[in-house]
């Protein structure tokens, strides 16, 4: 049998669309990449700038001159080391709660078989279309009865009774594990807590480690939970520090874009350290399901 030929004209006009496809596709995500990261540029080139050069006109986007010291002389306006120790007692806190919360209620609607399983998952899974906004004023009463209130607690304790979305996700990425190796296990006299500690969480390390940076960046830049909660200003995070800027009548957005700019380093590194495990759990997650 012969194969059919391809005439070069032909092979030619193949290849020329295929050159044009990935020219065309490296433009838009150039122009598109561009678009996100000029907003930080301009962050970065703001922060450099002396006051009275930051609403020049016309706008300039290289500073004048590269004030530095604008870095070091933001972070003192106000007592951004004891905000700093607060965001991360408040985000290593809710980071370490989502992850433990979460995974055991996800193992229990992954791996353990009961009555009424289904109905339960999709009950939290409706939980998902409440917005927020609806459970601001009842959350906030309950705190305020239990005396909670000017506490870091409201903004520590939620993270320890689960989050609807972090369990979905743990639980679509357990269902990808065979299920062979629990029956391995329990013939081996491993109970669920060996199964889940010692089989399911070393190979959930992708999903664990999405779970874990969407906490930490959600609690790190949080700013509505602590505006509500926190009336002291030692209590105050970093968001509630970097609104402390915003002055009636003046704010010196130069010091307010470094200080920002400091803030974004523990997210920035915690992403680029993490992204291939981050990627990856994201990526896998709803592979599996029965």
């Amino acid at each position: 049998m012969q194969t059919p030929m391809v005439y070069p004209k032909r092979q030619l006009g193949i290849r020329g669309r295929a050159i044009a496809t990935k020219v065309i596709t490296y433009v838009l995500l150039l122009g598109l990449s561009i678009s996100f990261i000029l907003p930080f540029l301009w962050m970065v080139s703001t922060s450099l700038k002396l006051s009275q050069d930051v609403f020049t006109y016309p706008p300039s986007f290289f500073p004048n001159s590269f004030e530095w010291t604008n870095y070091p002389k933001g972070w003192r306006v106000l007592p951004f080391n004891t905000f700093l120790i607060n965001s991360l007692i408040v985000t290593l806190s809710n980071v370490a709660g989502n992850v433990l919360s979460c995974s055991l209620v996800a193992f229990g609607f992954a791996r353990l078989h009961g009555r009424g399983r289904n109905f339960l998952f999709l009950l939290l899974l409706a939980t998902l279309m409440i917005p927020r906004e609806v459970t601001i004023i009842p959350r906030f009463l309950m705190f305020s009865a239990a005396g909670l209130t000017n506490t870091l607690w409201p903004l520590v304790l939620p993270a320890w009774f689960g989050y609807a979305f972090f369990i979905f996700l743990l639980r679509q990425f357990f269902m990808g594990i065979p299920i062979d190796l629990d029956h391995s296990a329990r013939i081996d006299g491993a109970n669920n807590w060996q199964i889940l500690t010692q089989i399911i969480l070393p190979l959930s390390q992708p999903a664990l480690a999405s779970v874990a940076i969407f906490a930490f960046i959600g609690n790190w830049s949080n700013l509505l939970d602590p505006l509500i909660y926190l009336r002291s200003t030692e209590l105050y995070t970093l968001a509630l520090g970097l609104n402390l800027f915003r002055g009636q009548n003046f704010t010196q957005f130069n010091l307010l874009m470094a200080v920002s700019i400091i803030t974004l380093i523990p997210v920035l590194l915690m992403f680029f350290f993490s992204q291939k495990l981050f990627v990856q759990g994201v990526s896998l997650t709803g592979m599996g399901g029965r």
